[in-house]
């Protein structure tokens, strides 16, 4: 589980950096205004929030399946609990950079959210041989 672990880090370190670089690249092509000001720190936070959710999947992985079900089903319903209080609590605290915040945070949870079903995907197939 750990070495499966490790390679998941290095994963989404790689995907982490390619999305830095790629909205480095769209922020310097738009206006200061269009980019939310907090966005290297919206990456940390669903690199934490990822790799937290994902160690946890793993590990209920090795037990039977309808236990990961139940964590998956538990661990999906938090994550979005704790997303939806991120999204509203800093957009009641910062209005002024509400529609940036939002777009970048959506745009980020998708991509995180696809990132990390296809691992699990990859993993669950790998247990299965």
């Amino acid at each position: 589980m750990e070495t499966h672990y490790i390679d998941f880090l290095k994963k989404i370190l790689v995907f982490s950096l390619i999305l830095g670089v790629i909205a480095f690249g769209v922020g310097c092509f738009l206006p200061s205004r269009v980019i939310t000001p907090v966005l290297p720190f919206l990456f940390l936070f669903f690199i934490s929030v990822t790799l937290i959710g994902y160690y946890l999947l793993i590990k209920a992985a090795k037990k039977l399946f309808i236990k990961f079900l139940n964590y998956y089903l538990l661990i999906t319903t938090l994550k979005l609990f704790l997303f939806i209080g991120v999204l509203v609590g800093y957009i009641m605290l910062n209005k002024g950079d509400a529609a940036p915040f939002g777009i970048s945070f959506f745009i980020l949870y998708l991509l995180y959210s696809i990132f990390e079903v296809v691992s699990l995907v990859s993993y669950s197939r790998s247990l299965k041989r």
